[in-house]
């Protein structure tokens, strides 16, 4: 338990500091620029579809710590001049990607059937692209501090976290598992595309602070409460309670506590893929972080009405309808 404790905790911070330089990178180079809607187009791409081929390689290999360190490094590389906006996008994208994938499946693979640890690595992330777009709107970072940190970041990874072997990679038993499958794609869709939406009146000054770290503590949260209540629970009840106080998400604290509730789900999907690709656990986290690409590509279309705390809870009860029964068949 303590080296799973200690390598998911290695993982969790390089995974803030990869989300953070690849925020810092696009929004102090690129942001506003003529490149910007198509660098962060391709960004997106590198960094959440091709985790599915990158996870399916990973499985394969059964080199993870090594895939997530070249991430760390690719990531780096990203800083150095003479890279167009562009290829700079893709460069650090396409490190995301390994990062996550190595890092994912090293923690799918410590976790056991729990979902804990999988929520303490997934949560930094959204510090990381808070912080990072934050100060990288307020200058560019020197290529030195970004390197460092991230060169550091991959030998610690190499040098401290240790998981067990992948299983041989295999589909086979998975047959009938693919509806479950499409209904987690689909509520990662859906989680994504909600990110997109949230556009509360108070969600400025503290507020958005507040509401980052409510999206953490949430993510966080839903591993270890599903480990003590159970998948199926834990969901029912915090879709259920954030569609009741989407409802009234006018007043900030309804608002704050009902994203920290619908974020809670997050690490209970992952869990759950895994558990229908036991020989493909990088191919499984893949393909959710393909349907994170789905939720932006949405936003990125333009398919973002007016939102309304009526909207959001309807968003809560249609995650509930495909999760809830999704938890049941996996466990049966």
């Amino acid at each position: 338990m303590a080296r799973a404790v200690w390598t998911t905790s290695v993982y969790s911070v390089c995974h803030f500091l990869v989300d953070f330089f690849c925020a810092y990178l696009l929004f102090g180079r690129v942001y506003g620029g003529a490149a910007w809607v198509t660098g962060m187009l391709l960004y997106n791409f590198c960094a959440f579809a091709l985790q599915m081929p990158f996870g399916l390689l990973a499985d394969r290999l059964d080199k993870n710590r090594i895939v997530a360190a070249a991430g760390c490094a690719l990531v780096a590389s990203a800083y150095f001049p003479g890279f167009a906006p562009v290829p700079m996008c893709m460069t650090a994208g396409v490190g995301n990607a390994l990062f996550h994938v190595g890092g994912g499946v090293d923690v799918l693979n410590l976790s056991g059937k729990k979902a804990g640890l999988l929520g303490v690595f997934i949560s930094p992330g959204a510090f990381g692209i808070f912080f990072g777009a934050a100060l990288g709107k307020a200058g560019a970072l020197p290529v030195l501090p970004a390197v460092l940190c991230l060169a550091s970041g991959a030998a610690a990874i190499l040098l401290l976290c240790k998981a067990p072997r992948n299983e041989p990679i295999s589909f086979e038993g998975t047959g009938k598992l693919w509806a479950i499958a499409l209904c987690l794609f689909l509520v990662v869709v859906i989680r994504s595309y909600a990110g997109f939406l949230f556009a509360f009146p108070w969600k400025t000054g503290p507020w958005a602070t507040v509401l980052v770290c409510s999206v953490v503590l949430g993510k966080t949260a839903g591993g270890f409460l599903s480990d003590q209540f159970g998948l199926r629970r834990t969901v029912a009840a915090s879709l259920g309670l954030a569609a009741l106080l989407f409802l009234f998400s006018d007043s900030a604290v309804c608002g704050v506590t009902a994203v920290l509730l619908f974020n809670m789900t997050m690490p209970v999907t992952l869990r759950l893929a895994a558990d229908v690709f036991p020989g493909a656990k990088g191919f499984s986290f893949g393909l959710l972080t393909f349907a994170l690409f789905g939720g932006f590509a949405c936003a990125w279309l333009g398919l973002i009405p007016r939102g309304s705390g009526g909207y959001y809870a309807a968003l809560s009860v249609l995650s509930a309808a495909l999760l809830v029964p999704s938890v049941h068949r996996a466990e049966v």
